[in-house]
C-alpha cells in the first residue's frame, strides 16, 4: 500500500517537473514571438508603403493579354514621329551661330540658312501636332486598357498639354527660341543699310540747268546692290515682311529725293496767301518753280519710278507704283502743287494772268511725264490735287482776260496825271497786250481759253482771242481821248496827245499787236502826234519870241533912251513869260527820249536864235544900267541849257509799275493794278 502511494506520488512530482518545463518553454517561445514581432512592425510598414508601386509593376500582369500585346506597337508608332520631330529640334539650334552672324559676310549663304530655317520651322509646324496626336492616342489607349498608373497617365497628359498649347499663332515663335525673328531683323537691317549707303544725293547748284543734268544715270543704284535687295525681299516677304521692307525703302528712297532738292532752296515752297500782297511780290519765285518742278519730275522722280520698277517688279505693278507713289508724296511733289494752288488763290490783277499761263505751261509740259509718273490708282492724291490745280489755273486765267477790257474801261473815270505823262495803264497795256500776242504767250492762252470754253460746250476760234485784245486797245484809245479833253490847260493836253500818240506809235510799230492794228492805224498815231507837236509849240514856247519885237528900235526914232525903255520893257515881258511857262513846264515829262529831244530841239531853235539876235543887238542898251541883270536875265548859253533839259523822266518807283495801276473791283475780288490816288498817273 505505501509503495503504492510512494509511486503515485513520484509520479505527481514528475508531472509538475514536465508541466514546469513545458511552460518555461512556453514563456520562453512567447518572449521570442514578442521580440519577433516587434521587429516585423516597421517592415510591415515598408512592404506597406511599397505596395502601390508593386501593385503598378504587375498591373500589366493583370491586364488584358491582348491590350497588352498590342501596348507596343502603339507605343512605337507615337514614339517615331516624336524623334524625328526632336531630330529638327536639334537641327534648329545647329543654325543658330550662323543666323547670328552678320549677313553681310555672306550674303547668299545667309539666306540659305535661313531658308533652311523655314523649312525646319514648317516641318515642325506640320509634325508637332501628329507627334502630339499620337501621343495623346497612346495615352488614352493606356488609360482606356489600364495597362499604366492613374497618376503617370496624369502627369503625362499634362505634359501634352503644353505641348498643344505650342501649336498657337503666339507659341510657334517658341519652337526656334525666336531665332527666325531675329535673322529677319538682321535680314531687314541689311536692307535698310544697302539701300541707305548706296541712295547718294544728287550733287546740284541752286539753279540747275535740265540740259547740265541730262547725264543722270537712268538707275540710281548698281544692278548689284539691286540684286541682294530683291534676295532679301524674297526671304522677307515669304515671312510677311512686305510692308516693313515697304517702309524701309520709302523712307530712304524719300529722304535721299528730300536732300537732293535741298540745294534748290525750295522754302518757297511753304508760302501762304496770306504771307505775300500780290503775284508781283513773288513773281521770281514762280518762274523758279517751274523749272524746279520740270528737274524733280524729268529726273529724281524719273529715277525713282525706274528703280521701284526695278527693285519691286516681281512682286507686282501694284506693289511698286504704290511704293513710287508713297516716296513721291513724302519727297515733296504735293508741296510743289501745292505752291501753284496757293498762287491761283492770291488776288487777281494781269500780272497774276501771265504767272498763271507760265504755270500752265510748265504743267503743260510736263503732262505725258505725269501720266505716266502718276497714272496709277495708287497716286490718286497726286491726280487730285493736279487736275484742281489745271483747274484753277484755267478758270483763273480766263476769268482775268475775259474781265481785262472792263477794267480798262474803268480807268476812264479817272482823271489823267498831272504831268502830262503816259499813263502807266497806257504803258503796262501795250505792252501787256503785245505779251499776250506773242509767241511765248499767246498759244498757251489760246490753249487755255480752247479748255475752259470746252468744258461750257462752247467752241472758240482764235479770232476771239485776237479780237479781245483789239477790243482793249481800242479802249485804251478812247480813255486817251477822254483824258485829253479833261485837261484845263490846252497847252498841257497837246503835250499829254503828243506823248500818248508817239508812245502807241513807237511801241506798237513792229510788233504782232502793231501788225494786227495795221499800218494805216499806226500812220494815224504818228500824224496825230505831229498835228498835236504843232499845236504845243505853237502855242507855248513859239509864242515867246514875239515878246521881242524890234518895232521902235530900228531908226531909233524917240532917241536912245527910248530905245533903252523900250529894249527893258521887252525884255522884261520876255523873261516873265519865259519864267512862268518853264516853270510850269519843268515838271511836265516826256518820258521817250527821241520825242523829248526832238521836242526840245525844235524849242531850242524857235526861241534861241531870236533871243541870240535880239541881245547881240539891243543887249548893250541894258547891259550898262546898274539893273542890267533885272533885264538880261539870262545868257544865250543858259536860255539854251535850261529848254534843252525840260521834260526829263522823274525817278521810277518800284512799287507802282506795271501790274499794279488798277484798283478798281475786279469780279468779286479786288484787282491791284495800281495802288496810286490816280489809276492812269
Amino acid at each position: 500500500m505505501a509503495d503504492s502511494v510512494h509511486a503515485s506520488s513520484d509520479s505527481k512530482i514528475q508531472n509538475l517537473i514536465s508541466a514546469k518545463k513545458s511552460l518555461k518553454l512556453s514563456l520562453e517561445k512567447s518572449k521570442s514571438l514578442g521580440l519577433a514581432l516587434e521587429k516585423a512592425g516597421p517592415r510591415l510598414e515598408e512592404i506597406s508603403q511599397r505596395l502601390p508601386s508593386l501593385e503598378s509593376a504587375v498591373r500589366p500582369i493583370r491586364a488584358d493579354k491582348d491590350a497588352l500585346a498590342a501596348v507596343g506597337g502603339h507605343i512605337n508608332r507615337a514614339v517615331s514621329p516624336a524623334a524625328a520631330v526632336l531630330k529638327v529640334f536639334d537641327a534648329v539650334h545647329g543654325l543658330e551661330k550662323s543666323l547670328l552672324s552678320d549677313p553681310r559676310n555672306d550674303l547668299p549663304g545667309y539666306l540659305s540658312v535661313v531658308k533652311r530655317l523655314e523649312e525646319a520651322l514648317r516641318f515642325l509646324a506640320d509634325n508637332c501636332g501628329l507627334a502630339i496626336q499620337w501621343l495623346e492616342d497612346i495615352v488614352e489607349y493606356l488609360e482606356d486598357n489600364t495597362v499604366a498608373d492613374e497618376r503617370y497617365l496624369s502627369n503625362l497628359k499634362k505634359s501634352l498639354q503644353n505641348l498643344r498649347e505650342l501649336q498657337n499663332e503666339e507659341g510657334k515663335a517658341r519652337l526656334d527660341g525666336g531665332l527666325l525673328e531675329a535673322a529677319l531683323q538682321k535680314l531687314e537691317n541689311e536692307f535698310r543699310q544697302l539701300l541707305t549707303e548706296n541712295s547718294v544725293p544728287l550733287p546740284m547748284s541752286p539753279s540747275p540747268t535740265l540740259a547740265g543734268q541730262a547725264c543722270i544715270a537712268p538707275s540710281p543704284l548698281p544692278v548689284s546692290i539691286i540684286h541682294k535687295l530683291q534676295a532679301i525681299l524674297g526671304r522677307l516677304i515669304a515671312n510677311n515682311r512686305l510692308e516693313k521692307c515697304i517702309s524701309i525703302y520709302v523712307e530712304v528712297r524719300s529722304s535721299n529725293v528730300r536732300a537732293s532738292l535741298q540745294a534748290l532752296n525750295l522754302d518757297y515752297l511753304e508760302i501762304s496767301v496770306s504771307e505775300f500782297n500780290d503775284v508781283q511780290s513773288i513773281e521770281g519765285y514762280i518762274a523758279q518753280w517751274g523749272k524746279h518742278l520740270e528737274f524733280a519730275v524729268k529726273h529724281l522722280f524719273e529715277a525713282e519710278y525706274k528703280l521701284c520698277n526695278d527693285v519691286f517688279e516681281r512682286i507686282g505693278l501694284d506693289v511698286w507704283m504704290g511704293c513710287f507713289s508713297r516716296i513721291a508724296a513724302q519727297a515733296g511733289i504735293l508741296a510743289f502743287l501745292q505752291f501753284g494752288k496757293t498762287v491761283t488763290e492770291s488776288k487777281k490783277d494781269p500780272i497774276k494772268l501771265l504767272k498763271l499761263l507760265d504755270i500752265f505751261a510748265s504743267l503743260n509740259k510736263l503732262r505725258l511725264d505725269f501720266n505716266r509718273l502718276f497714272g496709277g490708282a495708287a497716286c490718286v492724291e497726286i491726280q487730285n490735287l493736279t487736275r484742281d490745280l489745271i483747274k484753277s489755273v484755267i478758270d483763273g486765267a480766263a476769268e482775268i482776260f475775259w474781265e481785262l477790257l472792263v477794267q480798262v474801261e474803268l480807268q476812264r473815270q479817272n482823271p489823267p496825271p498831272l504831268d502830262g505823262n503816259v499813263p502807266r495803264l497806257v504803258s503796262f497795256i501795250t505792252d501787256y497786250c503785245n505779251k499776250l500776242l506773242g509767241d511765248d504767250y499767246k498759244p498757251i492762252l489760246t490753249q487755255v481759253l480752247v479748255i475752259h470754253r470746252s468744258w461750257k460746250r462752247q467752241s472758240f476760234q482764235e479770232r476771239l482771242l485776237v479780237n479781245e485784245v483789239l477790243n482793249i486797245i481800242k479802249t485804251v484809245e478812247l480813255n486817251l481821248e477822254t483824258w485829253i479833253k479833261a485837261y484845263d490847260d490846252p497847252m498841257l493836253s497837246n503835250f499829254f496827245a503828243m506823248n500818248n500818240h508817239w508812245h502807241l506809235f513807237k511801241h506798237l510799230k513792229g510788233t504782232k499787236l502793231g501788225d494786227l492794228l495795221g499800218d494805216t492805224w499806226l500812220k494815224e498815231h504818228e500824224q496825230y502826234k505831229d498835228y498835236y507837236s504843232t499845236i504845243f509849240l505853237r502855242d507855248s514856247w513859239g509864242k515867246l519870241p514875239g515878246h521881242l519885237s524890234r518895232e521902235g528900235l530900228i531908226l531909233f526914232s524917240g532917241g536912245r533912251a527910248t530905245a533903252r525903255d523900250l529894249v527893258k520893257k521887252r525884255l522884261k515881258k520876255f523873261n516873265e513869260v519865259f519864267d512862268e511857262m518853264y516853270t510850269k513846264q519843268s515838271t511836265w515829262v516826256m518820258p521817250e527820249r527821241d520825242l523829248r529831244e526832238k521836242t526840245t530841239q525844235l524849242i531850242v531853235q524857235a526861241v534861241v536864235p531870236v533871243y541870240r539876235s535880239y541881245m547881240q543887238n539891243y543887249g548893250p542898251l541894258v547891259e550898262q544900267d546898274a539893273s542890267s541883270s533885272k533885264y538880261a536875265k539870262y545868257s544865250v548859253q543858259k536860255l539854251e541849257e535850261m529848254l534843252s533839259s525840260l521834260y526829263q523822266p522823274k525817278p521810277v518807283r518800284h512799287a507802282s509799275l506795271k501790274g499794279r495801276q488798277f484798283s478798281e473791283k475786279f469780279g468779286n475780288k479786288m484787282v491791284d493794278l495800281r495802288r496810286t490816288a490816280s489809276a492812269v498817273v
